[in-house]
């Protein structure tokens, strides 16, 4: 079954859709993403990033990359994300993204309930918005893909800790390489690693 989503929040001037990838994560980086799709752009597979198989994630990554008007993808390291918390982080995240877009947007729809900026540009944030509009859908799916890109990198530096699997979320098996091997640079020194913690299933 096929979800068909609204192309963008409001139709009257260009919008961008902005989304992030890895909030919840024990390492690496968070990425955001901005997005401004073409009026004529549909894909029936485009859903939520975390509802998307990574085959069709990485298959949206190269059309949405190809077709639409802008797109860019920023990265905030995990020692910024230590420094002005996950939150602050995000929000820097996606105003980077959006500042690095060649065409400037006149609005921005945002995933999420908050969000913070310095651009000076109108924005709405929307609960759930990467189910609901196709330009936060692309963003969520740039920025998911080109951090599960970046975390199987990281792999080859660190292969203890089973980044190309988990992503530097908070699985058992991170949380027991940890334990075992203790932390890297790209941890978040912020979060809490202890294996009691809640742990998520891969």
């Amino acid at each position: 079954m096929f979800i068909v989503l609204e192309l963008q929040y409001q139709y009257a001037v260009d919008e961008a859709g902005c989304d992030e990838a890895g909030r919840g994560c024990l390492a690496g980086p968070v990425f955001a993403a901005a997005v401004i799709l073409p009026p004529d752009f549909h894909d029936d597979r485009l859903n939520d990033s975390k509802q998307m198989t990574a085959r069709n994630r990485d298959l949206l990554r190269e059309v949405i990359e190809r077709e639409a008007i802008a797109w860019s993808v920023e990265a905030v390291a995990a020692a910024r994300i230590d420094e002005i918390n996950i939150l602050n982080a995000s929000f820097e995240g996606m105003s980077l993204a959006v500042g690095r877009l060649h065409v400037r947007p006149a609005f921005l729809a945002i995933d999420g309930n908050r969000f913070r900026t310095q651009l000076g540009i109108p924005y709405q944030c929307i609960v759930k918005g990467d189910g609901k509009y196709a330009d936060i859908a692309a963003a969520s799916v740039l920025a998911k893909t080109h951090r599960d890109e970046y975390m199987c990198r990281l792999a080859e530096e660190y292969p203890q800790y089973g980044w190309q699997r988990n992503k530097g979320y908070p699985t058992r098996e991170h949380r027991l390489a940890i334990r075992e091997h203790g932390l890297t640079p790209y941890h978040r020194l912020t979060f809490n690693h202890t294996i009691g913690q809640l742990e998520l299933e891969f």
